[in-house]
């Protein structure tokens, strides 16, 4: 009975020493939803309060700490293109000519996402994480907080694998503690080899239930060339 004890003991404290921090939660968060370079093309469907849907297409790239996009659809949108550049990000209008810049918590072209949501995936640099307590067995949950008043969110509740630290749901907080959004992380698949990520979120408005978005990504490009020059002001219409 001895050894059964002891054994028993051993495996629970190998299941403790293999649990990922909260740390190593965000970090994989990271890695999964926002890579140092890739180049991706996607669709975002807003779901109106009257049940209307309109859909943009868009090419997407990203380089370390900067983001581009270029919307092709619409028609009321074509041509349109968002640089960020670290904390700074901009709207490029083609028809003016000129780029109007844009904030972290401006909604992303009128929908359920707001901008930081799609242009900057980046919870380790702006958030602090704890581990909190799952009702899901195979579900890790952390809880992130704001580091500073810049971030598109107050605070975070963040629904994990615990397998793989896939992203399944979450929920998202403003200063006053009322959820805002909620979020599901649908469709994981291996757009490379090894590299794995949802192909859909849906972001559900808690304000107007009616409203919701749907980001879903067609390709995924780990290993596209992504310029430099691309991500300046100066190569905005171009």
């Amino acid at each position: 009975m001895k050894r059964l004890t002891c054994s028993v003991l051993v495996l629970a404290l190998n299941a403790m020493a293999a649990e990922p921090t909260a740390a190593e939660v965000l970090a994989k968060y990271d890695a999964i939803m926002g890579p140092t370079s890739f180049a991706t093309e996607s669709t975002m469907t807003a779901t109106r309060e009257d049940g209307s849907t309109r859909s943009y297409v868009m090419k997407m790239m990203k380089r370390d700490d900067k983001f581009r996009i270029w919307f092709a659809e619409p028609s009321s949108v074509k041509g349109q293109e968002i640089l960020r550049n670290g904390d700074n990000a901009w709207v490029y209008i083609p028809n003016l000519k000129r780029a109007t810049r844009i904030a972290n918590r401006d909604s992303f072209q009128g929908g359920d996402f707001n901008n930081a949501d799609v242009l900057r995936v980046n919870y380790t640099a702006d958030y602090t994480a704890t581990l909190g307590t799952s009702d899901a067995a195979d579900l890790l949950l952390v809880q992130l907080k704001a580091k500073s008043q810049e971030t598109s969110y107050d605070a975070i509740k963040l629904w994990v694998k615990k397998a793989d630290l896939m992203p399944v749901k979450a929920q998202y907080f403003g200063t006053s503690g009322q959820m805002l959004r909620s979020a599901e992380f649908l469709e994981p698949t291996e757009f490379g080899k090894g590299f794995k990520r949802p192909a859909r979120i849906v972001m559900h408005n808690e304000l107007v239930k009616a409203r919701q978005s749907e980001l879903k990504t067609k390709s995924f490009d780990l290993n596209a060339d992504v310029p430099a020059q691309r991500f300046t002001q100066s190569d905005l219409g171009k």
